[in-house]
């Protein structure tokens, strides 16, 4: 896997491959603008256009379509977490702006896509980073409307970006999720606090699926 900077030359990333203009034209048309269903003022993404603006949105082409099975997933995204975290270090100043995007032109199928979601993202979260899945059809709700699916995207991808403060719902499944949310959003609280925390707020059941309802976060409120 390479991964590129999309926006240092966005004509010779585009020429790559069809699926890696149609990332470019669904990332200037559809999240760096608002949209009437999104819940929310401000546009889908709040925070691509900086990423744009600093050259720090990363992404690759995963080519074999859907000749690539599980274990080849698994380990893209080892290496991909790698390439995020060797970023990370070179740009600590800027490190919020950045995302790695790892796209899978050619694959239908898209559980693959889910299953290596789940696989890494434990690891992607114990280093402060969002393992986030997107493909086309994806109904994961949106935080502000549970009818808006943010993660339906024309082309199957999976994308680490840094961990962020609404993150809470889509950790609340697992205490070791929380920990890190803890860790990371809360440095100085003392260990055994935020496991406590974690350990009190963790969410069971059907009601982890309800990313909306779990919302932490009112209007006045950015996520930091």
């Amino acid at each position: 896997m390479r991964w590129r900077r999309v926006y240092r030359d966005r004509a010779d990333w585009d020429r790559l491959d069809p699926a890696a203009a149609a990332f470019t034209r669904w990332v200037d048309g559809h999240l760096m603008h608002p949209h009437p269903d999104l819940g929310r003022d401000g546009p889908v993404c709040p925070f691509v256009r900086a990423g744009v603006a600093h050259g720090l949105l990363w992404a690759g082409l995963a080519t074999g379509g859907d000749g690539l099975g599980s274990v080849d997933l698994r380990r893209i995204v080892h290496d991909a977490l790698e390439q995020y975290r060797d970023l990370s270090a070179e740009h600590p100043d800027r490190d919020r702006q950045l995302a790695l995007v790892t796209l899978f032109p050619g694959l239908t199928r898209y559980e693959r896509i889910d299953a290596a979601h789940l696989a890494g993202k434990s690891d992607a979260v114990r280093h402060g980073a969002m393992l986030g899945q997107f493909y086309p059809g994806c109904g994961v709700p949106g935080l502000w409307n549970r009818d808006f699916h943010p993660l339906d995207a024309p082309v199957p991808m999976l994308v680490l970006r840094p961990m962020m403060s609404t993150d809470f719902p889509f950790l609340a499944g697992r205490a070791d999720w929380l920990y890190a949310y803890f860790t990371h959003l809360a440095p100085d609280l003392p260990r055994r606090l935020r496991w406590a925390i974690a350990n009190r707020m963790l969410v069971e059941g059907a009601a982890v699926a309800d990313i909306t309802a779990l919302r932490a976060h009112t209007r006045d409120e950015h996520a930091r």
